[in-house]
């Protein structure tokens, strides 16, 4: 059995990296005694600005003359509980590791790229904490592939402003991943 390659790997990847956006920020306040202040909040910099501005423009290029995609809830879970463990697992160990040594720093890159490799790879990429200050809130949701029961069923993270999804609620979303849809709310 062959596996399909993932069309919007790259989106994937960048949406993984915007997620862990809010560590470089407690970084670049924090700093190193290896790396001059300079350079080391231009390292920071970048690794906040980028992944987020590629999300923003993926987001962008997904709503820019593409009709969306209408989709029919079968359920829906609210994942506001992976934001906490997010934070807890992640985002407060990984600050609070001493990065003054180059062994210290290595190790912390390495479990940041095991991190990395497991958002990935569970699909966790929609995680980020600027959907959160937005407003946003993430559905696991179970839809039927084109609207009719008798398709089977697919797992789809939803992006929305609305508080509660429910059963038969039809939807028109944007693809920003193969697995992730953002519906956008007013003002977006």
């Amino acid at each position: 059995m062959t596996q399909s390659k993932e069309s919007l790997g790259f989106a994937r990847l960048m949406m993984v990296l915007s997620s862990i956006s809010p560590l470089f920020v407690l970084w670049a306040i924090r700093g190193t005694s290896l790396i001059d202040d300079y350079y080391f909040a231009l390292i920071c910099a970048l690794m906040i600005v980028l992944p987020n501005a590629v999300l923003y423009w993926r987001i962008k290029c997904a709503m820019k003359g593409k009709k969306p995609r209408e989709i029919v809830v079968g359920s829906a879970e609210d994942q506001r509980s992976h934001l906490l463990v997010y934070l807890f697992t992640m985002l407060l160990p990984l600050y609070a590791v001493d990065l003054n040594t180059w062994r210290d720093m290595a190790t912390t890159l390495a479990a940041l790229a095991f991190i990395v490799f497991l958002f990935w790879h569970l699909n966790l990429h929609y995680m980020n904490l600027l959907f959160a200050f937005r407003k946003y809130r993430v559905f696991s949701i179970s839809t039927n592939r084109d609207g009719s029961s008798a398709s089977g069923k697919q797992i789809k993270v939803l992006i929305t402003k609305r508080q509660a999804l429910h059963e038969e609620d039809k939807i028109n979303a944007y693809r920003i991943s193969d697995t992730v849809l953002f519906e956008p709310g007013e003002g977006s």
